[in-house]
């Protein structure tokens, strides 16, 4: 950031007073532009024993496989915000939804929370951010081809779950090292 969007002038990254870290503070008004994590919101959406994957239509990650999510608009609820995203990516009414997984991912200022939902009549096609939809049982599910690792991480734990015929919410963190070796962890 370099200038201020209350008054258009110069900021530099300081610690405010009464603060613990730097932040962009503008010379003339004294503002303090505070940034926070983005949250990305999506759903696990169920029709009998499979699950809806978008393949990306847009950057980063084009062409690869995903759980239709988003990011978080101001207004809405995560949940509501995961049901907009389903909608929208693959024209699906997801229903009865439950929050299955919240990750951070502190190196790239995001928040993930996942739903369980039932995707309605199993119905689902391609919106403007999806090149295609389909729905895929376990042994289908296009690993190598999987665009995010949170998406690979929480389909690991569904299965998991669905094996154990007993799903719960779960919590973590993924983070990547200096070496970019990404390391899981589960609280």
């Amino acid at each position: 950031m370099k200038f201020c969007s209350a008054c258009g002038s110069r900021v530099s990254l300081v610690v405010p007073e009464g603060d613990n870290r730097e932040r962009h503070v503008c010379i003339e008004c004294g503002v303090i532009h505070y940034q926070n994590p983005n949250v990305v919101t999506g759903c696990i959406a169920e029709w009998e024993d499979r699950i809806l994957l978008c393949k990306r239509a847009i950057e980063p990650r084009y062409g690869l496989w995903t759980l239709p999510a988003g990011f978080l608009e101001y207004g809405e609820s995560s949940m509501h915000g995961a049901a907009r995203e389903a909608q929208e990516e693959a024209g699906a009414d997801i229903r009865d939804m439950k929050l299955f997984s919240v990750f951070s991912i502190p190196h790239i200022n995001q928040v993930y929370t996942i739903y369980r939902g039932v995707l309605h009549e199993g119905e689902a096609s391609p919106g403007d951010e999806s090149l295609e939809v389909k729905l895929v049982a376990k042994d289908e599910v296009p690993w190598e081809q999987l665009a995010f690792p949170v998406v690979i991480e929480t389909l690991k734990l569904y299965y998991a779950d669905m094996e154990r015929g007993d799903y719960s919410t779960h919590y973590g963190e993924i983070i990547k090292s200096e070496n970019g070796v990404v390391e899981v962890i589960h609280y």
